[in-house]
């Protein structure tokens, strides 16, 4: 049987009522037959039907063995950085989400938890940077926003010749296009907001793991710390993972012919897809993944923030916005949105530059997203004239 066919007959029909559609169990108890006898559930922060649904289908989805859904995908890091102790340490990839590092650098590190940030699209550099305290390699792949990617099976082979876990972000390419558990993962993390979810609607956060011990051990954190997802946002992330395998394949065909785009366009430095041969690790995405994904980043080569900014303040289409993984097509500006909490000296160390663009490649046809970018990237702003950058007053992003 073919994974789409399987996937949505994996989803269960009502046994109550018929119904097609998951029922959404609104509610924060069941009644018990005798103190300690139900049927399954007894308090909604503790299991709720609508929630354990998603999550036995999202274990399914990543080849796991139990899932855990989260409040958001923050919360989901959190509870996974919950599994370690004072003393512990952390190998991260050096271009992370912004958030991460807000939460291991601020959060954690007081805690006693030290962070050591690598280039992980090399296995040497995860190698080199483990301790005899290291006990997680954490990584994006592909990474946001500069799309490198990271040779998980190679990696997880390390990993386990050190007795560390390897969680592995597969928010950008989904279980679609990746199945990072299947590859030596022992972990896998979702932000459930961007592709899973699929309509910029709802903000959830998705944990699969494949031992099922250690499935438990996140799950009586979620319990004891509290930052479930309700019964509504869980259906609401069931139907769009309904679809998918569908936008995930438009998302990839339209982001491949932006990219290509962007790298015939004269203002444009430098453009960051993995479905690109000219991208550094093309050939690992190749093997790990079935697709290349719906983000696309690039430079310009007036390579300052004031012709970002203008650019992401002038497209039509391209809503300038947070987030990515929807129907519709965003734009950002990660050193002053998504990324903007982190050093600027480490972020740009990273690659993310001051004049890098993402985009998130949504459902519209293709020729009229390529006219709105080709508007914007014509405008004065991105030139350069004798190496002196035109200068041009834009307004910023919220």
């Amino acid at each position: 049987m073919h994974t789409t066919t399987a996937l949505i007959h994996s989803i269960p029909v009502d046994p109550l009522t018929g119904a097609v559609s998951v029922p959404i169990y609104q509610t924060s108890t069941f009644v018990q037959e005798a103190p300690g006898v139900n049927k399954g559930y007894d308090y909604s922060r503790t299991n709720n039907p609508t929630r354990a649904t998603l999550e036995s289908l999202a274990a399914g989805l990543e080849q796991g063995s139990t899932g855990i859904a989260f409040a958001s995908g923050l919360a989901a890091i959190d509870a996974i950085a919950k599994l370690l102790q004072t003393g512990d340490e952390i190998v991260a990839v050096d271009d992370i989400y912004g958030g991460a590092y807000r939460l291991f650098t601020q959060v954690y590190e007081k805690f006693g938890i030290k962070i050591n940030f690598t280039d992980t699209s090399n296995p040497e550099h995860v190698f080199n940077a483990i301790t005899p305290k290291t006990k997680l390699i954490w990584l994006e792949t592909p990474t946001n926003p500069t799309l490198k990617i990271s040779d998980i099976a190679a990696i997880a082979k390390i990993a386990k010749a050190f007795n560390c876990l390897l969680c592995v972000d597969n928010t950008f390419a989904t279980p679609a296009l990746q199945q990072p558990l299947s590859l030596g993962a022992d972990i896998v993390v979702h932000s459930a907001t961007k592709y899973l979810g699929g309509h910029s609607d709802l903000i959830a956060g998705i944990v699969v793991t494949k031992d099922p011990e250690l499935g438990a051990r996140i799950k009586y954190l979620q319990n004891a710390c509290g930052a479930i997802l309700g019964p509504f946002d869980s259906w609401l992330v069931i139907r769009g993972i309904e679809t998918l395998h569908l936008r995930i394949k438009q998302h990839c065909t339209t982001a491949l012919e932006i990219a290509q785009f962007l790298q015939t366009h004269p203002a444009v430095d430098r453009v960051y897809y993995p479905g690109l041969p000219s991208h550094p690790n093309h050939a690992v995405a190749k093997k790990q993944s079935s697709g290349f994904g719906g983000i696309v980043s690039f430079t310009l080569k007036n390579d300052t923030e004031a012709a970002a900014v203008a650019l992401v303040s002038s497209t039509g289409l391209f809503k300038l916005a947070e987030s990515l993984g929807g129907i519709k097509s965003l734009i950002s500006h990660p050193a002053n949105m998504t990324h903007k909490s982190i050093p600027a000296e480490k972020r740009r160390a990273a690659g993310v530059s001051d004049s890098l663009v993402r985009l998130s490649i949504g459902l519209e046809d293709a020729s009229d997203l390529i006219s709105d970018l080709k508007q914007a990237l014509d405008q004065p702003y991105t030139r350069t004239t004798n190496n002196h950058s035109i200068q041009q007053v834009s307004t910023t992003a919220n």
